[in-house]
């Protein structure tokens, strides 16, 4: 009989241990479960960087432009009204020509007389331009520039400059027979040229300094 509640007795104490063992085994494995799931969760996923062709990252919207293309598309600019020869200026308008080291100055139109569209005329008539020009190291002068060179009439398309010829070689807009010069003032439009003469070299013409 003693032997049999010896025999039980450890019996139970055996079954109880391994109860035991088995609730410690689940008990970690849920802990690490649950610190893995934290752990994944709480990874921050990384954002992807667009890129291009080139594979370098996309500039975001807001950020400064790009100094050295501003500066290239200045060059750029600046070699299209080169290859035109053409420099346009409105009426009153003033630009400072880095090219020629010139300021130029549309001062306004002095006369219109050419023959009005879709009219027939006998003389083209001959339309021009009061223009302020100044160097560097000069001091202002104004030149007037014509759309003919007639010198008997005191008309000249060009004048010599600081070293430089400027010729008138565009005027618009052109009159009509219902808006004349007077209608006109103040919303023309010329377009000049500029070239460099050589050294000693001077044309018939020559401004008038103030």
């Amino acid at each position: 009989m003693i032997h049999r509640i010896i025999i039980s007795t450890f019996g139970f104490l055996a079954l109880a241990t391994c109860k035991n063992q088995t609730f410690s085994q689940n008990s970690n494995t849920s802990e690490k479960t649950e610190i893995a799931t934290k752990t994944t969760v709480s990874t921050p996923k990384s954002t992807p960087v667009k890129t291009t062709n080139n594979s370098e990252p996309e500039m975001s919207t807001g950020m400064p432009p790009d100094k050295a293309a501003v500066k290239q598309a200045e060059k750029e600019a600046s070699a299209k009204v080169s290859q035109s020869g053409v420099i346009y200026l409105k009426e009153g308008e003033n630009k400072f020509l880095k090219e020629y080291e010139m300021n130029v100055t549309f001062k306004k139109m002095l006369e219109d007389s050419r023959c009005p569209e879709g009219v027939n005329c006998i003389w083209a008539g001959v339309a021009t331009a009061e223009v302020e020009v100044m160097g560097l190291a000069t001091r202002p002068t104004i030149i007037k520039i014509s759309t003919m060179d007639d010198s008997s009439r005191g008309y000249a398309d060009s004048q010599d400059f600081n070293g430089y010829q400027i010729t008138l070689s565009d005027v618009s807009p052109n009159t009509t027979s219902d808006r004349g010069f007077k209608a006109l003032q103040g919303k023309y439009k010329i377009g000049i040229k500029i070239k460099k003469l050589a050294p000693g070299q001077t044309s018939p013409n020559s401004p008038t300094t103030k």
